[in-house]
């Protein structure tokens, strides 16, 4: 079931995602070389904490951390770990998610670590404009397909490869609501969209193959060539306005 919102609930909304837009505007500044990505995650969960919310991924399905920190090929949902310390030249995926007030925030930057080839920054680029291409097509009368087949025209022309296993979803008083959002389409199919929705569009880009695998633990999802992959999210809401970008700084 899809659940329209209203004008207050979307302010509680803008709330939450504010504050995941501001931590990871944070995290952007305070990546660099030689840093761990449980450094990441703890400088995380305390700025929330102290933004009054709470971290939306801990225990969410068994998740135990507050920030997904995914590295080079890892697509999404990479553990942060003391040991993986980051070096010049990686990408870095940082998704972060909040509950305040009842309402969540979601949201996920790729950042560069130091001096990336051209190859990277090209990635980061293109998924980074996949987001917003989608982003354009939020509005109401529009389908869901509108945006999932933006999204995908533009990362293929573009030499690279939409995953499909991963997509985005609908947001509110549940961190995933109805209805799901993929990165792949055709335009004029799927649900209509009407004002007072919010949902998270999130492109995951990869630089080879779509194809993805899950690792050991259970949840890092890997690119199964191991080549790179990128991936930007944002919360937004359907107004008649337009979209709404709530999780922007």
């Amino acid at each position: 079931m899809i659940f329209l919102k209203s004008p207050w609930e979307i302010e509680k909304m803008r709330r939450s995602n504010a504050i995941v837009a501001e931590t990871l505007q944070r995290l952007r500044e305070i990546v660099k070389p030689g840093i761990t990505t449980a450094e990441l995650d703890h400088f995380a969960e305390e700025f929330c904490r102290k933004k009054g919310a709470k971290p939306a991924f801990k225990g969410y399905r068994g998740y135990p951390f507050s920030l997904c920190v995914s590295v080079n090929e890892e697509v999404v949902h990479g553990f942060p770990s003391k040991k993986r310390i980051l070096k010049e030249g990686d990408i870095v995926s940082l998704d972060f998610g909040v509950v305040c007030d009842g309402y969540y925030g979601d949201a996920a930057i790729t950042v560069p670590v130091g001096k990336i080839s051209k190859k990277a920054q090209m990635l980061l680029k293109v998924t980074e404009m996949a987001l917003y291409k989608g982003i354009e097509q939020a509005t109401v009368g529009h389908r869901l397909g509108d945006i999932s087949s933006a999204i995908q025209q533009w990362v293929e022309t573009h030499g690279f490869a939409v995953v499909r296993q991963f997509v985005g979803h609908g947001i509110g008083k549940s961190l995933h609501e109805d209805p799901q959002v993929p990165n792949f389409g055709r335009p004029g199919k799927g649900v209509k969209l009407k004002e007072g929705m919010v949902i998270a569009i999130e492109p995951m880009v990869n630089e080879g193959t779509y194809e993805v695998e899950i690792l050991d633990d259970g949840w890092t999802a890997v690119t199964k060539d191991r080549k790179l992959s990128a991936h930007f999210e944002h919360t937004i809401a359907i107004t008649k306005n337009g979209p709404e970008i709530l999780s922007r700084v």
